[in-house]
């Protein structure tokens, strides 16, 4: 046999030797705009629980925010079928729930507490757990994933509905919340305060479904700006008018305000984005700031569901701080912002510790930090 002829027999073994590599443009990317608004919105929620300000809902709604990403996100899953992609989500929700809720769990019935047969909730949350008053600080926030989890269960007949007539669908998102506050009542219970949720936080929803299939990219930016200018504007003067009612003009406490408030801010943030073609890809440059929003998206059920737990062991832990002298003397231990800061450094503590959970339920190799 020649050299050639061997050359030529020992080329294909060469070819099928080395797997090809997609092309950069074929590999997925991770939208930092995304990304970066899910960071300032778990970072406001950190805020909120620590210092309580009413105004700050209003300057982020973080959590009409956290359901329109969350609802551009499952759209774009439903492209493929639904039984698989509702089945993927509660894998990963639902672990990292059982996690945290064995501890809260525990820690409620070494404290007394006797639960009832409610306490199927705690496994699948379709309702709110149960719980103490003792641990209520803990698992108050559990209405998000109970909310969250009834929107993916029910996004394959509304993505189906809202695609029909998509903007007679968006505009009516906002009816089921105004008629519960001026026409029916929610009943009550857990059934009602889910309806309650799920109403105000609905168009949030929606508009997620709008960015995703492109409807909010054919809006021009004048009747962006009335629509979105009307709902802050209908959402802020009811929070005002009623805050002798609620006690308050904190949007938590209003959830017709709420509604139409969180409508109208997180509608130009999804508009602006494919209208403007905002990547914020840059954020790459910035190798810190870019791990940080890593972090935060990898994490976010660990931040959300550890963060109040923080917060909680932060006190007990600043009053031993008080025993110290150099302590008393050179730190603001009474400072609401250092428990904020100390409330950071032990959610960082169980983002290392119980973070691999989501890593686990996503079906990835567990790391401390992704």
């Amino acid at each position: 046999m020649s050299r050639d002829q061997q050359a030529q027999d020992t080329r294909p073994a060469r070819r099928h030797a080395r797997r090809p590599q997609p092309p950069d443009s074929q590999v997925p990317q991770r939208d930092r705009y995304f990304d970066t608004l899910r960071a300032l919105a778990l970072i406001r929620v950190v805020a909120y629980h620590t210092f309580g300000w009413a105004w700050a809902g209003m300057v982020f709604p973080s959590m009409g925010v956290m359901f329109a990403l969350a609802g551009t996100l499952m759209a774009k899953s439903l492209e493929r079928p639904a039984v698989g992609v509702v089945r993927g989500r509660l894998r990963r929700l639902l672990p990292p729930f059982w996690f945290w809720g064995v501890f809260v769990v525990l820690a409620m019935l070494v404290h007394g507490w006797i639960p009832g047969w409610d306490i199927v909730y705690w496994v699948v949350p379709l309702g709110d757990p149960p719980g103490d008053a003792w641990a209520e600080q803990a698992w108050e926030i559990l209405w998000y994933l109970r909310t969250y989890l009834w929107f993916v269960l029910l996004s394959p007949l509304l993505l189906r509905l809202f695609r029909l007539a998509p903007a007679p669908v968006l505009a009516l998102s906002l009816a089921p919340v105004l008629v519960l506050a001026f026409l029916r009542a929610a009943p009550d219970g857990r059934v009602g305060t889910a309806v309650w949720d799920l109403s105000t936080y609905l168009c949030c929803w929606m508009l997620g479904f709008a960015h995703r299939d492109g409807i909010l990219r054919r809006m021009r930016p004048a009747p962006v700006a009335v629509a979105s200018l009307a709902a802050l504007g209908f959402g802020g003067w009811y929070a005002f008018a009623h805050r002798a009612g609620a006690g308050t003009y904190d949007l938590d406490e209003n959830p017709l305000a709420q509604a139409f408030w969180s409508a109208g801010f997180v509608l130009p943030l999804m508009w602006a984005k494919t209208y403007f073609g905002i990547d914020f890809a840059g954020l790459a440059r910035h190798r810190r700031a870019d791990r940080i929003v890593t972090v935060f998206n990898a994490r976010a059920v660990t931040v959300y569901l550890w963060h109040e737990i923080a917060l909680i062991l932060a006190v007990p832990l600043i009053d031993r701080f008080w025993d110290v002298p150099a302590f008393e003397t050179y730190l603001p231990l009474d400072s609401q912002w250092f428990l904020f800061g100390v409330g950071w450094l032990l959610t960082g503590v169980f983002v290392l510790l119980c973070g691999w959970v989501e890593d686990v339920a996503a079906r990835k190799e567990p790391r401390l930090l992704p």
